[in-house]
């Protein structure tokens, strides 16, 4: 065994729920619960009910909770389409694998069923602070998130399978060996491309079901002595970095500080429904409106300076479909400056089709900047017909580690979304035992509670 792959699956396999800082733990809550109300609400997205159909068409009930509906399928089929719902309307959380908890948390609740005896809230907790970390750890390997997404991967779906299996291990208690296997088999079903970029495509919202699906299996197959190759992480034909990263691996970032720094304290939840890209403008906007004390009708142009990276990425004014809007940074400034915000309703088709929204669009013009790096934030200048100007550059948008939303806040996105799914009672029952997970005893009530009644 490859000392990368074995100091990982020795993390994995060992790591204990007291060495957790304790504000890591608040904040593995935090987004445990901000996952399961991205996907309460993703279970009604259309997608969603697709491959629902899709894969009752192949398999019988199954023992896994389809979150927010009455149904059951296998681990690996529940950690798929639960992983689709957490990524259908763009609200799961960021700066992981990408999407991490899409991945992790719908892999993790799907192996449930099958651990005996039943994992505590503490043993959750610290198998999804595990899995968050690995894939974090598998992006930086790949030299980090711009070049290996510049590259035309999709980190969710390339990355995040590592997770999700390192995740599953853990609650399946794995020995180190075996966690092995199962990463290295891991490695050969990870996948994803930002194709979808082009046109809309439904594919990117597969990247987290994908994953989590993909980490599940590796993990059943490794636990029945189906073995993964042990060279995985080391510089030779076909292993995954030299794959997937030939020019920017750097290998030394899987075991950095392991066991030290958490990847899952880097990460954001979206107050926003639209892709992270978008946020710091978002808040820009907001900002220049409050301070030139403007209204949409008094805005003459919005430019917006950025780095080459994001004006690829998110320059898009395409709106036919609703994975394009919410990759579209000027879609985002539009309904923010002519409805006050940016969140799930803000992108209803009703609205991605109005003359008004698409004719604001025309006034913003967004270029890219050479002196700004891949992911730094974009500057705006907003100009508004009386030909007064200001211009903001926003650090650290909200819902990022350095300026995270506060409980109200947080706790109002999850019910207005699991609300969707799910009667009021059962909603204010996950919340509270999300928020106290590390008290939980027996988790069997949390995955009826996530069953539709």
């Amino acid at each position: 065994m490859s000392h990368p792959l074995q100091a990982l699956s020795q993390f994995a396999s060992h790591n204990d729920y007291d060495a957790l800082p304790a504000p890591l733990v608040e904040k593995a809550k935090r987004h445990f619960l901000d996952t399961l109300g991205a996907a309460l609400a993703g279970s009604k997205a259309p997608l969603t009910q697709h491959a629902l159909r899709a894969m009752n068409a192949s398999e019988a009930e199954g023992a896994s909770v389809i979150w927010g509906t009455d149904q059951g399928l296998s681990a690996r089929n529940a950690a798929l389409i639960n992983g689709i719902a957490a990524h259908a309307l763009e609200l799961d959380d960021s700066g992981g694998c990408d999407h991490s908890g899409a991945v992790v948390v719908p892999a993790m609740l799907a192996v449930l069923p099958l651990c005996d005896p039943m994992p505590s809230g503490k043993e959750l907790i610290n198998a999804m602070v595990i899995g968050y970390d690995v894939a974090r750890r598998v992006l930086e390997a790949c030299g980090g998130y711009s070049p290996h997404n510049e590259a035309g991967w999709h980190s969710t779906g390339t990355c995040g399978v590592f997770g999700a299996a390192a995740a599953c291990a853990r609650l399946l208690k794995l020995d180190s060996e075996q966690t092995a296997s199962a990463l290295g088999l891991a490695a050969s079903m990870s996948g994803g491309l930002w194709a979808f970029i082009h046109d809309g495509a439904d594919s990117k919202k597969l990247h987290a079901g994908r994953p989590a699906e993909g980490g599940v299996l590796a993990v059943l197959l490794a636990r029945e002595g189906v073995t993964g190759p042990a060279r995985i992480f080391d510089d030779v034909w076909g292993g995954f970095l030299r794959t997937l990263a030939r020019d920017t691996a750097q290998p030394q970032a899987l075991t950095a500080d392991l066991g030290e720094v958490w990847k899952l304290a880097r990460c954001s939840i979206k107050p926003y429904a639209a892709c992270r890209g978008t946020h710091s403008a978002i808040d820009a906007i907001g900002d220049l409106l409050s301070e030139l004390r403007i209204t949409a009708d008094e805005i003459e142009t919005i430019d917006v300076s950025a780095s080459e990276f994001l004006v690829g990425m998110c320059a898009g004014i395409d709106t036919t479909t609703l994975a394009a809007s919410q990759m579209s940074l000027p879609y985002a400034l539009a309904v923010r400056c002519l409805l006050g915000h940016a969140g799930l309703d803000a992108y209803e088709k009703a609205l991605r089709t109005d003359p008004d929204v698409l004719g604001f669009m025309q006034r913003i013009e967004m270029h890219s900047d050479a002196s700004l790096a891949p992911l730094d934030e974009p500057r705006l200048t907003l100009t508004g017909k009386d030909g007064r100007s200001a211009s903001r550059q926003v650090q650290n948008p909200l819902g990022g580690p350095l300026n995270p939303i506060g409980d109200d806040a947080l706790l109002e996105k999850f019910r207005s979304l699991a609300i969707r799914a799910l009667p009021v009672t059962q909603v204010e029952r996950i919340a509270h035992l999300c928020m106290t997970l590390d008290q939980q005893t027996d988790l069997y009530e949390l995955l009826e509670l996530l069953r539709s009644p």
